[in-house]
């Protein structure tokens, strides 16, 4: 009998193909005998690159296809950028794993540092989380959208359209860009986004044979940090673009939370890191979201 061909749904980029490949690469290491083939699936966020992200209102710009794809059975499998997948996922799937977490903080590609950048320099970003912290900061700079993947951005800089532009490090590492010039920022200076730098896998809910497969990659500490995360933005009612940070530490039953957060506009804002025994997250949480609805109205 033929072995059965799984299915796995990416999209075309380089660094979601390459994620891609990682989920496939480590489930080949723990069963040499399966048959995985990738197939490119072009989502909503792809199609639509003149764009800017928070305009477009979408909660799954980058995923949408991916699920619609998985739920129709055009693929049996899809894997995501954590932070680009709303947290509710779509009817009839499930979060069946998550690969071990990359680095979580972000990056400036430029000539220099973020601190020594010279009055109005102009740093690409689509984001109002890096752009209202970056204007809390730094006020004498400068931001502007930018869209593009991580190659496409860096060409933007290259061709003097920015002085600097700002990335996750774990896209970079994972595409081996080390000969690229860049400056890691402080999460205490650019506290990242929700899920930043995990890598989900979906499937439906019905595939028990593939979760079980799945969880030989499984790594249950990044669960434990991206949900919580990812409970703050559920409470918080929004999609990739709210400009939220939060990354979640864990280390041994202690979680360190830190959190950005602002109004629409920008004029408001909450910073703070908390420490908390895991068996108090909730009651953190739920301090947070009273916190954090005051600012929202502001």
């Amino acid at each position: 009998m033929t072995p059965k061909t799984f299915i796995l749904g990416t999209r075309g980029s380089q660094l979601a193909l390459r994620q891609s490949e990682m989920v496939r690469d480590a489930l080949l290491q723990h069963f040499p005998t399966l048959q995985i083939e990738l197939k490119i699936i072009k989502t909503k966020g792809d199609k639509l690159q003149h764009l800017s992200l928070d305009a477009s209102g979408d909660k799954g710009l980058f995923t949408g296809a991916l699920e619609e794809a998985l739920r129709a059975g055009e693929i049996d499998f899809a894997v995501h950028s954590l932070k680009d997948l709303p947290v509710d996922p779509a009817p009839g799937t499930r979060i069946a794993a998550y690969l071990p977490r990359a680095v979580t903080h972000d990056t400036l590609i430029g000539p220099m540092p973020l601190e020594t950048l010279p009055e109005g320099a102009l740093i690409g970003t689509s984001s109002r989380r890096r752009a209202y912290q970056i204007a809390l900061h730094y006020p004498h700079l400068r931001t502007e959208p930018i869209r593009g993947n991580v190659e496409t951005r860096m060409g933007k800089v290259d061709a003097g359209l920015f002085d600097a532009t700002l990335l996750a490090e774990a896209g970079l590492t994972r595409l081996d860009m080390k000969d690229v010039t860049r400056y890691p920022i402080s999460e205490e200076i650019i506290v990242p986004a929700p899920g930043q730098a995990a890598i989900a896998v979906q499937t439906r809910d019905e595939d028990g044979e593939l979760q079980t497969l799945l969880q030989q990659i499984h790594d249950a500490k990044t669960e434990r940090e991206v949900t919580i995360e990812r409970s703050l933005l559920k409470r918080l009612g929004g999609g990739c673009a709210l400009p939220l940070g939060c990354v979640c530490h864990i280390e041994g039953e202690t979680a360190e939370l830190r959190v950005f957060y602002a109004n629409a506009s920008g004029t408001e804002h909450y910073l703070a890191t908390h420490r908390t025994p895991l068996s108090d997250i909730d009651t953190l949480l739920s301090q947070l979201i009273e916190h954090l609805q005051h600012i929202t109205t502001a």
